[in-house]
């Protein structure tokens, strides 16, 4: 079988210039060409593509490497997860495999899911999503998603506004947004209503 033809940076590499047919690999052309996308946009373009054209096999290639940002790239309909660090031969292997239909990960996000999947004896605890996010940030986080704002918070919790203030800043950093929009829609697409 015959790999498809590359298509867009990735006929930048190599290999590619050298034999176009080696490597299979769709590319989105995009208006001014996105050379450094947020998690956001990548979740927003996996997502379209695939709405678009259901046959085409995603491959994200990020800096993001936290379970939180290769489970949501999953849910978006990603086929695999590899990071910018990759050379090349393991980028041309990664996308043979999504050519195929197989999923991929990057050796580091391999051990880290598969570390994520065997923390916990079956009938334990579930894994939680955020692991990173403390109870308290959990129950800010929560009230966040609920429309509250920090005063209503700080009454709520007990606490002033600026502790309130200071947990969100935490909150933001650890899930790695830049508001409050952000920070609903990233626990939305990690499941949480």
């Amino acid at each position: 079988m015959t790999d498809p033809p590359v298509t867009g940076p990735a006929m930048k590499t190599p290999t590619a210039r050298a034999n176009p047919t080696a490597i299979g690999a769709m590319a989105a052309d995009l208006p001014g060409r996105i050379a450094r996308t947020s998690q956001e946009t990548t979740l927003y373009l996996t997502r379209r593509i695939l709405q678009e054209s259901p046959s085409i096999r995603v491959l994200v290639v990020t800096l993001f490497e936290d379970e939180d940002s290769v489970f949501m790239a999953l849910r978006a309909g990603a086929r695999g997860y590899v990071l910018k660090d990759a050379n090349e031969e393991e980028m041309v292997l990664s996308i043979r495999a999504v050519g195929r239909g197989e999923a991929i990960f990057s050796p580091a996000i391999a051990e880290r899911v598969l570390a994520y999947f065997t923390a916990y004896p079956p009938g334990g605890a579930p894994p939680q999503v955020f692991p990173t996010l403390t109870d308290r940030e959990r129950e800010i986080r929560n009230l966040i998603a609920q429309g509250h704002p920090n005063p209503s918070i700080a009454r709520q919790l007990s606490l002033s506004t600026k502790t309130v203030g200071n947990y969100v800043s935490n909150i933001f950093t650890k899930l790695q947004v830049r508001d409050r929009v952000q920070a609903v829609i990233r626990a939305r697409e990690a499941g949480l209503g």
